[in-house]
């Protein structure tokens, strides 16, 4: 990991001589932090995510030496604008500019790079006018709101050359690459299923403990502009400050615990096995307990079904929590069980092998293993400062948590949404194309079997046929259609 304290300067040579990367720092802005040699960060969004995570993340990696300044902030919500530039002037010295409009942050040429915490519905639209504007972004998840959505900014990233980072904080924790080389490996065998859960429970209902105030007001919110209206994101509505404070029970602007807590656990299982897009997706639930004007479900459960051979189940409540799902990868030859850290905040997490009995595996070494990953600070800051690093070393490959990965995970929740409220069943082909369910999915794998075909296997296997073989017993040789009045095993 480059040291905190490189200079701008000698990142500039670094990436002038890797080629490429010095595209990177082609624009008005990148001069002006060559000038001083410090990376001026702008925040979008200063709400509870944008200020109390984000904004003190940034402060806190400047006090440990990054190179870096918050300068800038934008906010539809004056309260919020007011509370971001008086901290981190307290905090800094730095004194922030203060904007309603975000276009305004973005091309600040005393801008370089833009942190995104920003209601669901809008970070497609300013993470794209970020990287047009040829800045590197740190956008917190969902990536974005719908499937195109994440399709233009994978586009958009690419050719921008810039750093995205997604704001999945678990990504930066060793367990899931960890996990990705034992896959690869076969030492769980033929992967066939991951499943995960995200359930919580409280007395207001999920989202209401986001706090409304009396301070929001059509006066210190443009509610407006964090509608939307004039992008199209959203419709014209009449001023509440539940839909501002608590848009997260709101199909507009949120998908609830699909969004909100279900990308955590998915973007981790797909790095971990190496999938990506779904094959067919199902999602199931509905508004059981919580009637309290709410939209969005409080029991939700997903079955995305893989090209690769590999189901993924997600199932939660809102409304229970007290016995919850393990957390797993299962293999014909073992799995893997995640503790809840591996998900969290806390910068440690363990996972344990599991291996099948040896009448199975045939393998009788095969022991139960615990594996152990920390990182030295608290996940947020470790994974904001890997996009950190990423910018200095000029290589967007460096992010934990890239936007392909990101898109993928958000193609998952959005086709569960859409299943469970359109009541249908979706498939994806091998280029990414949504169509609506058929029996195509289950004749597919109906006709490998009865071509004896080989399993599939997630993208990076390397095992060969390891824990992919099965050993029929000796009486079914005796299976089979009689050919001319003789029976098969003749």
């Amino acid at each position: 990991m480059p040291s905190d304290n490189v200079s701008r300067r000698t990142f500039i040579k670094a990436s002038a001589a890797a080629g490429t990367a010095a595209s990177v720092w082609t624009t008005t802005s990148a001069k002006a932090a060559r000038a001083n040699q410090r990376l001026r960060i702008g925040v979008i969004g200063a709400g509870n995510r944008g200020f109390n995570t984000l904004t003190k993340t940034l402060v806190g990696l400047r006090a440990l030496g990054r190179n870096i300044d918050v300068v800038s902030v934008a906010d539809v919500y004056s309260v919020h604008r007011d509370r971001f530039t008086d901290f981190v002037h307290e905090k800094t010295g730095v004194t922030p500019t203060a904007h309603v409009d975000f276009r305004e942050l973005v091309h600040d040429p005393n801008v370089d790079a833009v942190a995104i915490a920003t209601p669901d519905h809008w970070h497609a639209t300013q993470t794209i006018e970020t990287l047009e504007a040829g800045k590197p972004v740190y956008c917190e998840k969902p990536m974005t709101h719908t499937i195109d959505e994440g399709r233009r900014v994978v586009a958009a990233w690419k050719s921008s050359g810039q750093a995205l980072q997604v704001g999945v904080q678990s990504t930066s924790l060793p367990v899931w690459d960890m996990a990705r080389e034992m896959i690869e490996s076969g030492k769980l065998g033929k992967i066939v299923q991951f499943q995960t859960e995200s359930a919580r429970n409280s007395k207001f209902g999920m989202s209401r403990h986001n706090v409304i105030t009396k301070e929001m007001t059509p006066k210190t919110v443009d509610f407006r502009r964090f509608l939307g209206v004039d992008e199209g994101l959203a419709p014209e509505m009449p001023f509440d400050r539940a839909t501002f404070g608590q848009w997260r029970c709101l199909w507009p602007f949120g998908y609830g615990m699909y969004s909100d807590l279900f990308v955590h656990r998915v973007t981790g299982m797909l790095k971990a096995t190496g999938l990506r897009m779904p094959g067919r997706v199902v999602g199931g639930g509905g508004i059981f307990l919580e009637y309290d004007d709410r939209e969005v479900a409080d029991v939700a459960s997903i079955i995305a079904d893989f090209h690769e051979g590999v189901q993924g189940l997600v199932s939660s409540t809102m409304v229970s929590e007290e016995r919850k799902l393990d957390h797993l990868i299962r293999g014909h030859h073992g799995l893997l069980r995640f503790d809840q850290n591996c998900s969290g905040n806390s910068g440690k997490g363990t996972f344990e092998f599991v291996p099948e009995r040896r009448q199975v595996t045939l393998d009788a070494d095969a022991k139960q293993k615990t594996f152990e990953a920390k990182t030295d600070r608290n996940i947020v800051m470790m994974h904001m400062g890997n996009w950190l690093d990423a910018i200095e070393a000029g290589d967007p490959a460096l992010v934990n948590n890239d936007p392909e990965l990101a898109a993928a995970a958000v193609m998952l929740v959005n086709l569960a949404v859409r299943s469970y409220r359109e009541g249908k069943v979706f498939h994806v082909d091998a280029s990414g194309n949504v169509g609506d369910g058929d029996s195509s999915w289950a004749d597919n794998w109906e006709r490998m079997s009865r071509k004896r075909a080989k399993p599939r296997h997630v993208p990076g296997w390397n095992a060969g046929d390891t824990g992919s073989v099965l050993y029929p017993p000796e009486y079914q040789k005796l299976a089979g259609p009689w050919i001319d009045g003789k029976p098969p095993e003749a």
